[in-house]
């Protein structure tokens, strides 16, 4: 599977380099998904902005990391560009379920954003 890793303090970018995220990709993509849990990262941004097709066993690889994140963290989907994936995430009903943010730096945005309201929260708290 081809795909691209951008890991930083706050997030890991995963963007998937493949058209297809079908029966043959979608093991390496949960395997990768899991790996990157182990090593500890907060949150999981999944770009599919090149991703022209998904099947089941893609939904289900996808599904596995926001049930990985699902406990700390954040796991967004980005690049949803393609109509038959927007299609397919909708008729699913996935986008009742993932949090799909258009573009990679309005995901990024949004990880600070939930992070600073995370500590000024904890600092309002301990004052209390």
């Amino acid at each position: 599977m081809k795909y691209t890793a951008d890991k930083t303090e706050k997030y890991c970018l995963i963007t998937v380099e493949e058209e297809n995220i079908n029966s043959l990709v979608a093991p390496h993509l949960k395997s990768e998904f899991v790996i990157i849990k182990n090593e500890g990262a907060k949150n999981l941004i999944l770009n599919l902005e090149k991703v022209k097709f998904i099947d089941s066993s893609g939904l289900s690889a996808i599904l596995t990391a926001n049930r990985l994140w699902s406990d700390a963290g954040m796991f967004i989907v980005t690049g949803v560009e393609n109509e038959s994936v927007k299609k397919l995430i909708s008729i699913s009903r996935l986008d009742t379920v993932l949090s799909i943010i258009p573009t990679v730096s309005e995901s990024i945005d949004y990880i600070t954003i939930e992070d600073i309201e995370a500590k000024l929260k904890a600092e309002s708290d301990s004052k209390e």
